[in-house]
């Protein structure tokens, strides 16, 4: 008979999500999908708000990648105060901003790898549940979770010297930044043998990416056929092409790497991206407009980025992408699970910027904010760790905003998201006569390789759905009602 299987809530990610996948008489996956089921809408309610109170307000969206929406919305803060799109900043501005979010990319990267993804990794799919975790990991490899603890903590000590705190903090503002770095706080990260030196936090990347390799070696096969499917992929390049996770403009390639978004200035996105929404979630559905949206959805994030780019400029960082492209021959790859290698080649790319700006005297200059001729509308693009992180804003006559649009990274994965869901799910569902707790987790190993922030992706346009049913104290459904 049908069957309906439902996974909530998802686990081991940021924020509130369930998937359903419904099977038919004989056990074939008909329908799967990924549900979005709690709604935020900063989108209207930072509606009225000033302009200049905008870079602190959206990133209360999350508590994990707060750093993102707080600079992505001070990015396009600067266009509105007529400080450019990211080069109009003052050199220690720019520098400052830089540090902070590659402190971000840094913590994150390691919060998921080690915290999130590796106890799937360390002890398989179908482990014991209470072995799938990181007091689990810690029990059996305590080295190891303790250098994700401090990687991670490596990187929140930068945003906090940067932007004041941890977690939401407010060092990015309209046209700069309100600090600069002092030399006491610069030191704290360069003085070797301690916790944060950043010596260290490199040889550590550098190990923790060999610890994937050593894992892919002997578990090729799973890697390498988990979840593959061909997909677009869409991030931001610095002009010569190079990984740039803070500025640069907007690429798209196809799943055998030919351009169909040719490096545009992604103060025109809304020309290119569009976006649909559906009634079963409140997380929309992006697509390059040209494409349509069957064909036009894409990827974002670390794979997407070391699919887009031409190289990566740094040195560590750099031999390891050159591994990395030769498992495709230099073609884009599709296969899920590899964003696992991508974020952890990310994480010392993003390590080795960060020594790179430490030691830049800039930091420790006075020009921190700078304005021009002011306009009533601005964008705002950067990297998340999660992906592209779109914010969009315009401002009335009295410097409140009236229109506010986020695409942020999660969103831009959705669709991918759901195909992963349904590659994995006829995978090791379909014709079984009995449906096990190892085969729901494969689902979210799927979703988890996307590091999704649910929270941060529940937005959509227009009236929203509600269903309303009414049940008897048996449990037996009276009536039902929807808008």
């Amino acid at each position: 008979m049908p069957q309906k299987i439902t996974i909530a809530p998802l686990t081991r990610v940021e924020g509130h999500g369930k998937v359903t996948i419904h099977l038919d008489d004989e056990g074939n996956v008909v329908r799967s999908r990924l549900h979005i089921v709690e709604f935020r809408g900063f989108e209207r309610f930072i509606k009225g708000r000033p302009y200049w109170e905008i870079p602190v307000l959206v990133q209360r969206l999350c508590g994990i990648c707060p750093v993102s929406h707080h600079l992505a919305a001070a990015k396009a803060m600067d266009v509105i105060v007529g400080a450019g799109t990211g080069n109009g900043l003052s050199p220690a501005a720019e520098k400052i901003r830089r540090l902070m979010h590659y402190g971000q990319i840094f913590q994150s990267h390691a919060l998921h790898f080690f915290h999130l993804a590796s106890p799937d990794l360390l002890f398989g799919i179908d482990a014991p549940p209470e072995h799938r975790n990181v007091i689990h990991l810690a029990k059996v490899n305590r080295e190891l979770a303790t250098q994700g603890v401090m990687m991670r903590k490596f990187g929140q000590e930068i945003i906090k010297a940067t932007a004041g705190k941890k977690i939401h903090g407010t060092g990015a503002v309209p046209g700069g930044v309100n600090k600069n770095l002092s030399p006491e706080e610069r030191d704290m990260f360069l003085e070797s043998g301690t916790q944060l030196d950043v010596d260290l936090m490199i040889q550590w990347a550098i190990a923790a990416v060999e610890l994937f390799k050593e894992y892919y070696k002997k578990n090729k096969s799973f890697i390498d056929t988990f979840s593959v499917f061909p997909s677009n992929h869409l991030s931001l390049v610095r002009k010569d092409g190079a990984l740039d996770l803070y500025h640069g403009v907007v690429r798209a390639v196809d799943s055998e790497g030919k351009k169909i978004l040719h490096d545009i200035d992604y103060q025109e996105y809304f020309n290119f991206i569009h976006e649909e929404v559906r009634s079963w979630s409140y997380m929309k559905f992006p697509y390059i407009a040209e494409l349509g949206e069957e064909q036009g959805w894409y990827r974002v994030g670390p794979l997407a980025r070391l699919n887009t780019c031409d190289f990566i400029p740094s040195v560590h960082a750099q031999k390891e992408f050159e591994q990395f492209k030769s498992i495709t021959g230099g073609k884009p790859n599709n296969m899920c699970m590899h964003t696992h290698y991508a974020r952890l080649i990310e994480l010392l790319h993003a390590a080795e910027v960060i020594k790179t700006l430490l030691s830049d005297i800039d930091l420790q200059g006075e020009d921190l904010i700078r304005k021009g001729e002011k306009k009533s509308e601005g964008v705002g693009l950067l990297e998340a760790p999660r992906g592209t992180l779109f914010h969009h804003y315009k401002i009335n006559e009295y410097d409140q905003v009236e229109m506010a649009n986020l695409i942020v990274s999660t969103t831009n994965n959705n669709e991918p998201m759901n195909q992963a869901v349904k590659y994995v799910a006829k995978s090791v569902m379909t014709g079984k006569k009995e449906i096990t707790e190892p085969m729901m987790n494969a689902i979210e190993v799927a979703i988890r390789a996307y590091d999704p922030c649910l929270s941060c992706a529940t937005h959509a346009f227009g009236e929203m759905g509600l269903d309303i049913e009414l049940y008897d104290h048996a449990g037996m459904l009276l009536d039902a009602k929807q808008r």
